[in-house]
């Protein structure tokens, strides 16, 4: 697998028993309520909303949870006015990493995460400087174990994959973000399982990283992943499987 997808499946692994559910929770909380107020509540004509929902069920989220945060979204019940925000930059190696935040304070929001780049060997760049590395793709990721190649490859491309690698032990299926879910939706429905499935910014290439620039790169990661304003972050290392299944705990 590429280096994002490594770490997000890793993530994905170990967050059924991570003690930061309650700021997981948040983050999905805050998606949710986003979509829901630009797109509006209906999640069969709001791609965005439908995608959010079906991730906290992912992660367990309570139903009622995910109703209120629609309402937030919607305007039935009270919220706080988020605006959504990207942040761009490079980290040790030069690798190119790219930051969704929502924020009630943009000039607080922009400050602490250029600390948080600085601190950890990396700097925050202009707008538009590694974005064009990034496309928006569905994700999902196989293990090969699961299902026979042939049968597999059938069944994604008539489902509507753009394209499926096999590395490393998994099958890598991406998809336009539209065809995600009826992607998704016909993996599910032969039984078989995945490891990780997203609509993420899915990199056009990735840098190598090892030793001392892998460790630092990974602390970067962890420190802007743990920010409570930083929904999602992107980044396009590759760094060796082990070392970051070590730094992810």
């Amino acid at each position: 697998m590429s280096g994002h997808s490594k770490w997000s499946t890793i993530k994905h692994k170990k967050g059924a028993a991570d003690a930061k559910r309650g700021k997981v929770f948040t983050k999905l909380i805050r998606e949710i309520s986003i979509a829901a107020r630009q797109g509006g509540g209906d999640a069969s004509s709001n791609s965005r909303l439908r995608h959010a929902i079906q991730k906290a069920r992912d992660s367990s989220m309570p139903g009622e949870n995910i109703e209120r945060a629609i309402k937030r979204g919607t305007g039935e019940l009270e919220g706080s006015s988020l605006e959504e925000h990207t942040y761009e930059g490079y980290g040790p190696g030069g690798v190119a990493i790219y930051v969704e935040v929502m924020t009630d304070n943009k000039n607080r929001t922009t400050s602490e995460i250029r600390h948080l780049f600085s601190k950890n060997g990396g700097n925050l760049g202009e707008s538009g400087c590694v974005a064009w590395m990034f496309a928006k793709k569905g994700l999902i990721v196989v293990g090969r174990d699961k299902v026979g190649e042939d049968e597999f490859l059938e069944l994604v491309l008539n489902a509507g994959a753009e394209d499926v690698k096999s590395t490393n032990g998994d099958f890598e299926v991406t998809t336009a973000p539209e065809d995600f879910a009826p992607v998704r939706k016909a993996i599910e429905e032969k039984g078989i399982g995945f490891s990780l499935a997203e609509v993420s910014m899915v990199p056009s290439n990735t840098i190598r990283l090892e030793g001392k620039d892998a460790q630092r790169m990974l602390g970067l990661m962890e420190a802007l992943e743990d920010h409570d304003d930083v929904q999602n972050v992107y980044a396009n290392f590759d760094i060796p499987e082990e070392v970051m299944a070590e730094a992810a705990g």
